[in-house]
C-alpha cells in the first residue's frame, strides 16, 4: 500500500512540475524602452486628479540634473485597450477603481521579467491616498527593474575589466563602447564618446580614515572629488581641472551596494574658465573588511541634450560592482 501511495505522489508531482513549466514557458519576454512605465487608466481619470497624483510620483524631477527631467517616461493606456502586446511592458502601473483600497506589487503577470503595481480604491481619494502612501516604494520597485534590464543589456558586450580586479579587487561591468583613459595602481578613468560629449567613470580606493561619518561628510566627499579632479581630470586648457560646482547643493543619502554600506552623492561638476559642466553621481562604498573605501563615480559632459538616461547608464554600471 505504501508503494502504491508513493507512486501516486510521484506521478502527481511530475504532472504538477510539468504544468508549472508549461505555464512559465508561455509567458512571453517583456519589452519596453528603458525608464518607460505603462500606466493603465481611463482617459478621463488621467486628465484629472488621479492622473496628476500619478505624475507626481512617476514624473517627479530627477535630482542632480541641470534641467528638469522626469524619473520615468509615462505611456498612458486606456483600460479598454489594455490587451495583447501592450501588456508585455516591463513596468506597469494599473489603476482599478471600485475595489478595496490597497496597493499590490506583482511579478511576471503578463510577461517576464515584469513588475506590475496595482493600485485600487473605491473612490478617487482612496486611489490618490494609496499613490501618496506607496509612491517611494513604487518608484524603487520600477527603478530596480530598469537597472537590472540595463545591466542585462550591458552584459551582451562586456569590456574586459579584469585589470581593475587584479589591482584593487573590484569587479565592475561596463560595455565595450567605453575605453580606458587612465589606469594607475589605484585609480581608473573610463570614458565613452557620445554625439555631444562623453560619459565618464572613475573608480579608485581610499584608506578608511579618509572619510569620517560626521556632520561634515558632504564637505569631505566634495574635498575628495576636487583633489581627485585636480590630480587626474585635466580641463581643455593648462591649469584647468574638474571640480565640484559650489552653487549647486549636493544631495546625499545612505544606501547599500554589494551588501555594503555606501554614501550616494549627486550634484554638478564644472571646469572653471572652460565653460564645461554637467551632473555626477558618486558612491563611496565602505569596505570594512579591507579597511578602505571604494569610490565609484559617473559624470557626464553632454551639453544641450537631456541627460537622465546617460546618468542612469552610469548608475547601472556602478551598481554592478562586486568587491572581492
Amino acid at each position: 500500500m505504501q508503494k502504491i501511495l508513493l507512486v501516486i505522489v510521484s506521478v502527481l508531482s511530475i504532472v504538477s512540475c510539468k504544468d508549472d513549466k508549461k505555464e512559465e514557458r508561455f509567458l512571453t519576454d517583456s519589452s519596453g524602452i528603458i525608464n518607460e512605465v505603462s500606466v493603465v487608466l481611463d482617459n478621463t481619470s488621467w486628465k484629472g486628479r488621479v492622473g496628476e497624483a500619478i505624475r507626481d510620483v512617476l514624473a517627479a524631477p530627477v535630482y542632480g540634473l541641470p534641467q528638469d527631467e522626469p524619473l520615468f517616461t509615462i505611456n498612458q493606456i486606456p483600460t479598454s485597450v489594455f490587451s495583447g502586446f501592450v501588456t508585455n511592458n516591463r513596468t506597469i502601473l494599473k489603476i482599478e477603481m471600485g475595489k478595496e483600497a490597497e496597493t499590490k506589487f506583482l511579478n511576471n503577470v503578463y510577461a517576464k521579467p515584469q513588475k506590475v503595481v496595482v493600485v485600487s480604491g473605491k473612490t478617487k481619494d482612496e486611489i490618490i491616498h494609496q499613490l501618496k502612501e506607496n509612491g517611494d516604494r513604487i518608484v524603487d520597485v520600477f527603478k530596480k527593474m530598469e537597472v537590472n534590464e540595463k545591466q542585462r543589456l550591458i552584459r551582451k558586450a562586456l569590456y574586459n575589466s579584469s585589470f581593475i580586479k587584479e589591482k584593487i579587487g573590484v569587479d565592475i561591468q561596463f560595455p565595450t563602447a567605453y575605453r580606458v583613459a587612465k589606469d594607475t595602481s589605484s585609480f581608473f578613468w573610463i570614458r565613452k564618446d557620445i554625439n555631444t560629449g562623453t560619459l565618464n567613470l572613475m573608480v579608485y580606493e581610499l584608506s578608511h580614515d579618509k572619510i569620517k561619518r560626521n556632520d561634515s561628510i558632504i564637505n569631505q566627499i566634495i574635498a575628495i572629488r576636487d583633489s581627485i579632479g585636480k590630480a587626474h581630470i585635466a580641463g581643455p586648457t593648462e591649469g584647468t581641472y574638474m571640480s565640484t560646482e559650489n552653487a549647486y547643493t549636493p544631495f546625499q543619502t545612505e544606501t547599500i551596494l554589494d551588501n555594503k554600506p555606501a554614501l550616494e552623492t549627486k550634484g554638478m561638476w564644472e571646469v572653471k574658465k572652460a565653460f564645461m559642466a554637467g551632473p555626477y553621481i558618486n558612491y563611496a562604498i565602505e569596505d570594512k573588511i579591507n579597511n578602505r573605501w571604494i569610490v565609484a563615480e559617473g559624470f557626464a559632459f553632454a551639453p544641450s541634450v537631456e541627460k537622465r538616461d546617460y546618468m542612469f547608464e552610469l548608475e547601472a554600471i556602478i551598481k554592478s560592482i562586486k568587491i572581492k
